[in-house]
């Protein structure tokens, strides 16, 4: 007898069960190619008319072609095909697309980020504004709910959101509270931030590149919603936090000290001046795109002035990981880190070009699915298609927890069926950044998400368990958020 049999007669050890895990965002985004090619030889495209300025599309305009446009296996200059569908997407555009520009925007931004975090200026300034020893002050939990708020409407903050909980984890906890305050005070703070932002560059800015609208505009409402979701989110926090130090609930995930590899971690006048650059440099990109028109190659030069000055003050500051070739390797490492988010972008591109392009006067599948949409939307009120695109987006989000993948791939579709619906591109463009950013506290793809509750070491069960209630009150106020921008005519 075999061991194996051995083993399973005498009721040895059994094997671990296999766990079920959402696939790859790139193997998804695979399929989707897939499933459009074989889509291009069941369906018939079409294609509308297109007046005004900027071009919309004239409602009723629509017109199938003759036949199915099957795509080739290996494309030509006419046509992307299924086997070069990555490459044409890659390759599609300029300096100024929202494809191949988008791309080189995304890396460059990720690396000047590395190198910012590689100074420990973030880290400090975090550090320096914990409560010590037995200090326990709800107020500081608020203010800081509010800077990481801040940070990822501003400038995306979100997966640096992992290494802020491990710095505040345990100096929580020796405070009295929990790894669910740190939570609070790091995750859904930055994702909150990063939902109703009016300039996020990662995924409001994105967002309104694909759908034709200015970066930044609708700047007036979103600021009012940013503050009104910070708040309540600050003002849940401050309770919870308040109920775990007096002992009116159980804490979860208290670590004491035993991760405390940041403490110690002490604010110089250099950490100081890499902070002032920073928000100098988001003043000066604020400048550049109200009142100059910059877009995507000039924001990105302004972020890489902001990342040579940083090597600079660095360099002379003599910070840790300061030195000339460690600030080139922390820029590496943060363009690597966007890498998958910039191949995201080029595959969704890849995959419009296989159903025939996203312009609305050529044929294309993009546009026969359009029309459909249109007439089914047709038949319910504006306001429920508003809410439609809402939940749509959150949805999708379980597949695609990338908000600039998220945005490349809905928004052209989302864009044009506002046109055609009676819906705002301004409130389209809303609904995919509060769909996609509230539901990254809950999807298992969130690679934030997942690593923030490692760091804090609570359990993804233990998480849910806590968040459902906050998580449907967060989708029900972004509901009413969509009623009344719809109503509002935002």
């Amino acid at each position: 007898m075999s061991d194996r049999k051995a083993e399973d007669a005498g009721g040895g050890a059994q094997p671990t069960p296999r766990v079920w895990r959402m696939p790859d965002t790139l193997l998804i985004m695979f399929t989707l190619a897939l499933l459009a090619w074989a889509a291009t030889f069941v369906f018939v495209p079409g294609q509308f008319e297109v007046a005004g300025d900027p071009k919309r599309i004239v409602p009723g305009s629509y017109q199938a072609a003759s036949a199915t446009m099957p795509a080739p296996i290996i494309g030509n200059e006419e046509r992307a095909g299924f086997l070069d569908f990555f490459y044409a997407g890659l390759v599609t555009g300029d300096r100024y697309s929202p494809t191949v520009g988008l791309m080189a925007f995304i890396i460059v931004i990720g690396g000047v980020f590395g190198m910012i975090m590689r100074t420990g200026a973030i880290d400090a300034a975090v550090q320096a504004s914990l409560p010590g020893g037995k200090a326990q002050n709800e107020t500081l939990l608020m203010m800081l709910f509010f800077a990481f708020s801040l940070g990822g409407a501003i400038f995306g903050l979100s997966e640096e959101a992992i290494a802020l909980t491990l710095i505040l984890a345990p100096s929580l906890s020796r405070a009295g509270y929990d790894a669910i305050t740190a939570l609070l005070v790091c995750l859904c703070a930055s994702q909150i931030g990063f939902a109703t932002s009016w300039m996020n560059p990662f995924s409001v800015v994105i967002a309104q590149s694909i759908s034709g609208l200015p970066p930044m505009s609708g700047m007036g409402p979103r600021l009012a919603i940013w503050a009104g979701f910070t708040l309540l989110g600050a003002l849940f926090t401050w309770r919870y936090a308040r109920s775990v130090r007096l002992g009116l609930r159980p804490a979860v995930g208290t670590l004491g000290g035993s991760i405390d590899a940041h403490a110690g971690q002490t604010l110089r006048f250099p950490h100081l001046l890499v902070l002032a650059t920073l928000l100098l440099g988001v003043a000066w990109v604020a400048w550049g795109v109200t009142t100059r028109g910059y877009y995507l190659p000039e924001i990105a030069a302004q972020f890489f002035a902001v990342g040579i000055a940083t090597a600079i003050i660095a360099r002379f500051g003599k910070l840790e990981g300061g030195a000339t070739g460690e600030m080139m390797e922390a820029f590496r490492d943060g363009a690597a880190q966007l890498l998958p988010a910039a191949l995201i972008v080029g595959a969704a591109k890849g995959i419009m070009l296989l159903l025939g392009g996203d312009s609305p006067t050529g044929a294309s599948l993009l546009n026969a699915l359009l029309n459909g949409l249109a007439g089914l939307t047709a038949a319910v009120p504006d306001w429920m298609t508003a809410w439609t695109m809402y939940l749509a987006q959150s949805v999708f989000n379980f597949a695609v927890s990338s908000g600039s993948g998220q945005a490349s791939i809905t928004m052209p579709i989302m864009a044009p069926l506002a046109d055609l619906s009676g819906v705002t591109r301004q409130t389209a463009v809303l609904a995919f950044q509060l769909g996609d950013g509230f539901t990254n506290l809950v999807v298992p793809t969130s690679a934030t998400l997942i690593g923030c509750l490692a760091a804090a070491r609570v359990s993804y069960g233990d998480w849910l368990a806590f968040f459902w209630k906050p998580m449907l009150a967060l989708f029900i106020l972004g509901s009413a958020v969509m009623l009344l921008a719809h109503g509002g005519g935002f």
